[in-house]
């Protein structure tokens, strides 16, 4: 182990008892044939110590009960030999139980044993239903009974006791909201991570952020969340190996009856036994019954599922992971991003509208022993309890009025991104009377827009003309400035995109003049406080210094118009011009400069999607444009969705494709002042 760096004397001070070395836990990971939590159920029992003599005396004691008491292949009989010789033996193994109708008697499983028909008292049963729907791990007192062998269909392995892998208690919660106070937002963040095994200095912050996505199914109930990348991530990690309350189905057949309920029975399905259902590889899983699927919705939407009249409420979320068999933008040229999902489900719009966080996998490195953390990290029994706990209670009554969405948003997605922002607040903030910061919440906010609009690209690539309007935004505080959030596989900052700009961004075109083409840029302004127009760009060319000069001086003298009682003498501005053709001087930009600063000035957002063309005089004229169809046909190669150009150029466009005709919104402006009201977003 490395030395023990500040995160781990704060753990380990905060939280005394509750942690353990993670790299211990990767020790037995492998070695013995049960998950890592059970591992860590003992470690946290007998290591929950930074002395280095008790970690070494425990994990002797450790190591002799996971040798002693699990099963490896091919020794069940030597287990069932020592069990008839003895009397009784302990066991640690996946204890599952079903009922005999015919003997009215509850039957126990062990599968390490290849045991089946094992005798178990009715009250054991009724006071760890989970066993009856998945199983979980115990520590199993198993007994055998030589009266009974002799008998005809006897049944003489017994269960005569069992422990539950569990460490925590109920006033977990209260432990781990306490412990949360000696640590900063940052570090809380990193000793998540290091809880579930994960090194963060070793992950950028965008992969720390969706490593941390991952916990939410398991502190908000009925989350719905996919996430679809490349293999070797990790996606199914967190939900088999960190926490009892989750349950793996690994592709095949999903019945209904053990999903939702055997109405033969009555038994409630995994998603009322266990807090997190997932769907591993989920391109491989069907439903037994054709209306799989619709129960399936049914569930994601509300919650309930009927068993005949009677309809039944249930809070496990639903998570589902799979793999892309090609990069993620080979599969936005020959699809969309939810084509790994069975066929039933994978053009399903209305299925999708059900899920409300979509995570990018494909941002998740491919995972080697280096991404693994060897510092002390929380118990994964406790914190999983913790997590378990977490899900009654919400974080959105201490935010309400503070952050606001965007009029895109339907009641669907707004329901969706609060439950995302929801379950990140609750992992960073643990405690209910912990204030909030801004900061904090405009995280989660910008994550879960993300995370939602990624469902909503893909129900718009599909078609549905419903789902047109995915410009997602929010703004902190009443008066806030609405900021629009993309998804960064669709955008890059050199891409036009159909969201609206920050203040102070335009697209621009510049026409073919001095022989040069005509080329597309961009244009950032930024302001503060001072009395000049800087431009940034070393060297400048003269056309560009020229254009940024007319800009300048239409601002001052038609102030009134453009931008009200504020006095642009007052401000300072900083002006950079990018070229991203071969045109580069910069020529006849004058319009859309303009345009920059007062969005600059006014914290208005341009629209989304538009490029602005057309030069002014000193004097405040509009400059005749001569190529009005060839900037037209290079907007909708640029991927523009509107043109703003001179009205003097409305005739030059007759002549354009019927391509570019159908795909290229045209709006002309008369003046300066007109064109300003006309290219500001809503």
């Amino acid at each position: 182990m490395q030395a023990l760096d500040d995160l781990d004397r704060v753990a380990a001070s905060a939280f005394d008892g509750f942690i353990v070395r993670k790299d211990l836990a990767q020790k037995f990971k492998g070695a013995y044939p049960v998950p890592t939590y059970v591992g860590e159920f003992l470690l946290g029992r007998y290591c929950a110590t930074t002395d280095e003599d008790e970690i070494s005396e425990g994990l002797t004691v450790v190591e002799r009960l996971l040798r002693d008491r699990t099963v490896r292949a091919g020794e069940e009989e030597l287990f069932k030999s020592r069990a008839r010789e003895l009397g009784a033996i302990k066991v640690i193994d996946l204890i599952q139980a079903k009922l005999d109708a015919k003997a009215n008697a509850y039957v126990a499983t062990l599968p390490s044993l290849m045991l089946t028909g094992v005798r178990i008292d009715d009250t054991l049963v009724a006071n760890n239903e989970r066993m009856l729907t998945g199983g979980f791990y115990a520590e199993i007192d198993l007994e055998y009974d030589s009266g009974i062998a002799g008998e005809t269909s006897g049944r003489p392995f017994g269960v005569a006791g069992l422990r539950p892998i569990q460490l925590s208690t109920k006033s977990a919660i209260q432990t781990l909201a306490e412990g949360r106070a000696a640590f900063t937002t940052t570090d809380w963040k990193r000793l998540l991570l290091r809880s579930v095994g994960f090194e963060p200095s070793r992950l950028t912050e965008r992969q720390q952020d969706i490593l941390l996505m991952r916990m939410i199914p398991f502190v908000v109930k009925n989350f719905n969340m996919v996430e679809l990348g490349p293999r070797g991530t990790g996606k199914s990690h967190l939900f088999q190996q960190i926490s009892p309350h989750s349950h793996l189905i690994s592709g095949g057949k999903a019945t209904v009856a053990r999903m939702f309920v055997n109405n033969a029975t009555g038994q409630r399905g995994l998603v009322a036994q266990h807090d997190v259902v997932c769907f591993d590889e989920i391109s491989g899983v069907s439903f037994d019954q054709k209306d799989g699927v619709n129960i399936m919705k049914g569930y994601m939407e509300s919650g309930e599922f009927s068993r005949g009249r009677e309809s039944i409420r249930a809070d496990g979320s639903i998570v589902l992971v799979g793999n892309f068999d090609v990069d993620v933008v080979h599969q936005q040229r020959v699809g969309h991003l939810l084509s790994p999902l069975p066929p039933e489900m994978r053009d399903d719009t209305a299925f999708m509208d059900r899920l409300h966080a979509y995570l990018p996998g494909w941002d998740v490195p491919k995972l080697n022993p280096t991404y693994f953390t060897d510092h002390f990290g929380l118990v994964s029994d406790f914190l999983s309890e913790c997590w378990s706990q977490l899900r009654s209670q919400s974080r959105l009554a201490k935010i309400q009025g503070r952050i606001h969405l965007g009029d895109a948003l339907s009641g669907r997605d707004t329901t969706a991104v609060f439950k995302t922002i929801d379950g990140l607040l609750k992992l960073l903030y643990p405690n209910p009377e912990t204030e909030i910061s801004d900061e904090d919440i405009v995280w989660a906010a910008e994550l879960a827009l993300e995370c939602r609009r990624r469902v909503k690209e893909q129900q718009r690539r599909i078609g549905s003309a419903e789902f047109r309007n995915t410009q997602f935004g929010y703004r902190v505080g009443e008066d806030g400035i609405e900021k629009f959030i993309v998804t960064p596989e669709l955008q890059s900052p050199d891409t036009i995109g159909l969201d609206p700009l920050p203040p102070g961004q335009i697209w621009g075109m510049s026409p073919a003049a001095g022989g040069e083409p005509s080329g597309l840029y961009r244009i950032d302004v930024t302001e503060g406080p001072g009395s000049s127009v800087r431009i940034v760009n070393r060297p400048t060319p003269a056309a560009l210094r020229e254009s940024v000069q007319v800009a300048e001086q239409n601002l001052v003298g038609q102030s009134r118009g453009l931008v009200g009682d504020k006095s642009p003498r007052e401000h300072e501005f900083n002006v950079q011009v990018r070229a991203l053709d071969a045109s580069k001087s910069g020529a006849s930009l004058g319009l859309p400069i303009l345009l920059a600063l007062c969005s600059s000035l006014l914290q208005r957002s341009i629209k989304g999607g538009l490029i602005a063309v057309g030069n002014l005089t000193l004097g405040g004229g509009v400059e005749t444009v001569m190529n009005a169809a060839e900037l037209a046909e290079l907007a909708m190669e640029k991927g523009a969705e509107t043109l703003l150009l001179p009205v003097s150029a409305r005739k030059q466009l007759f002549e354009v494709s019927d391509e570019v005709a159908t795909k290229l919104s045209f709006v002309f402006y008369s003046d300066a002042v007109d064109a300003l009201v006309k290219s500001l977003a809503d």
